[in-house]
């Protein structure tokens, strides 16, 4: 407060300065400890991948392989089909169960808690390329493509910083939604589990120690190296260059070079024109890796409700609502 303000009984109060003082000097501190994360969580990856491929890629095995493999897709499944088509756009349903395990594999994939990522998202939506988006790269509202502008989208808005979140404005169903609270709580606990569970299962299949450091390097920071540039594309590159097959009020594109990578998120134009669709993949030949497992998902009842658009340019919903698994 800046002003005195008056009580009920019409009596002036002093206005407590020291506890305005107080509360922006906390948050200030906020700002600064998530800069920081935000810091260690872009360079360290890269850093450590550079130095681990120096050091490892003469004696690459297959199981150094298959931990990579088998962790960047569960980690960016946990991101394409958890953090964003089910937590931030609700284009499914699903138990429990199902929702607890995408959303810890979103957080293997260290790109921020539940929360922040889907504020983000829903933000980036509100304001696509214009005025309030976090990580536009016509960061200038220019129609020329610069490398300020896809460094900012790719990767400078994290460390820059932004307008603080509301997140009671942006994310009220998943405040409320007691599986995504915890989720979004133990963040560092997850972030630690998708080092240390492919450290462990490198030394448990070559019984060295040098098993747990390929384990923790190649199905661990190395594949969230890889994660990350893969899914960052969509904010830098997929809002640069590519086609446009619907009219949108941004400028978004789909790039089929990165539909493999991004299991499917490439088809951006296509997700700003339909945001609720679980299928960004509209057309027969436009690769959706996320799509294909949510619908073999859907075929065994482990999802349902499946918001799909029709030629209409509308939502439709498929299979039955289930008013027992709304959110508490």
């Amino acid at each position: 407060m800046q002003f005195s303000e008056m009580t009920p009984n019409k009596k002036w109060v002093k206005p407590d300065l020291q506890a305005e003082t107080r509360a922006n000097e906390t948050a200030s501190h906020a700002e600064r400890i998530e800069r920081r994360i935000a810091i260690v969580t872009v360079f360290t990856p890269p850093l450590i991948s550079i130095v681990g491929i120096w050091f490892w890629w003469r004696s690459i095995t297959a199981v150094d392989i298959c931990l990579f493999l088998s962790m960047y897709c569960f980690t960016i499944l946990g991101i394409t089909m958890g953090f964003h088509r089910l937590f931030s756009h609700r284009s499914f349903q699903c138990g429990k169960a199902m929702r607890f395990l995408l959303g810890i594999a979103g957080s293997m994939a260290v790109q921020g808690p539940l929360f922040f990522w889907s504020a983000t998202h829903r933000k980036h939506h509100k304001y696509s390329d214009r005025e309030g988006d976090p990580h536009s790269p016509h960061i200038e509202n220019s129609e020329k493509i610069s490398v300020k502008g896809f460094l900012h989208a790719h990767v400078g808005w994290m460390i820059t910083g932004n307008k603080p979140l509301n997140y009671i404005h942006l994310v009220p169903d998943l405040i409320r939604d007691k599986v995504a609270f915890r989720i979004n709580r133990l963040y560092f606990v997850w972030v630690l589990t998708g080092l240390v569970l492919p450290a462990i299962t490198g030394g448990l299949f070559t019984l060295t120690w040098p098993g747990v450091l390929e384990g923790l390097f190649f199905g661990g920071f190395f594949r969230i190296f890889m994660v990350h540039q893969s899914t960052w594309t969509v904010n830098s590159i997929c809002h640069l260059f590519g086609s446009t097959s619907y009219a949108t009020n941004d400028r978004s594109k789909n790039n089929y070079l990165f539909a493999l990578f991004t299991f499917g998120e490439s088809w951006h134009n296509n997700h700003h024109a339909f945001p609720t669709s679980p299928n960004l993949g509209l057309k027969w030949w436009q690769l959706d890796l996320t799509y294909k497992v949510i619908k073999t998902a859907a075929s065994i009842g482990l999802v349902w409700d499946l918001r799909l658009p029709d030629q209409n340019k509308t939502i439709v919903t498929v299979g039955p609502a289930r008013l027992s698994d709304r959110l508490p």
